[in-house]
């Protein structure tokens, strides 16, 4: 049975549960409050982790994330978004991952966005790249932007993957996959 929750809705849903559920898929941006509202047996992951997996390069992803950690406010990040949509407030790209980074990095951390097809050709001013899950690309357009990455030596990273790793659990939303040990 698949059961949805709103946020504030979620930790009531967990309580009122006999058993605990066989997996939570959650959207990454509230991975900090779902973690904590669940034990640790139960199984984490985000929808854009799910579409890293099935249109992109999760292993890639996984190990860019890895440059997360090393980064300083001298180095420049690129937000990659597929689509164009008009950004909201809040937006996830635009404001919210800058923002996590900058308290993570520091203030000096130099964020640029492309957007739809725009895709900057000197990727390797970039210390690493977060794009979007790529729900508007196919696989094969969002491959051809890991390509040219991983060409460059930029690390890349998605969305989902970069919000796991600046939160401490991107081993446990990635356990889903078990092959995933294997790629990496």
């Amino acid at each position: 049975m698949a059961l949805t929750a709103t946020t504030d809705q979620f930790p009531h849903l967990i309580d009122m549960l006999k058993e605990p559920p066989a997996l939570v898929i959650t959207d990454s941006q509230v991975f900090a409050l779902v973690n904590s509202s669940i034990p640790g047996s139960v199984p984490l992951t985000s929808f854009s982790i799910v579409m890293a997996r099935s249109k992109g390069d999760l292993a890639m992803f996984v190990k860019g994330a890895e440059r997360i950690a090393t980064l300083n406010e001298n180095d420049k990040v690129l937000i990659a978004e597929a689509c164009t949509h008009a950004p909201l407030s809040e937006d996830i790209g635009r404001e919210k991952l800058p923002r996590w980074l900058r308290a993570k990095i520091g203030q000096g951390l130099t964020v640029d966005i492309s957007a739809g097809l725009d895709f900057p050709a000197n990727l390797n001013e970039y210390s690493l790249i977060i794009h979007c899950g790529g729900c508007m690309f196919t696989r094969k357009q969002l491959m051809s932007r890991l390509i040219k990455a991983e060409a460059e030596n930029v690390p890349v990273t998605n969305y989902g993957v970069a919000i796991a790793a600046l939160n401490g659990i991107l081993e446990r939303v990635t356990d889903v996959f078990p092959d995933l040990k294997h790629e990496i």
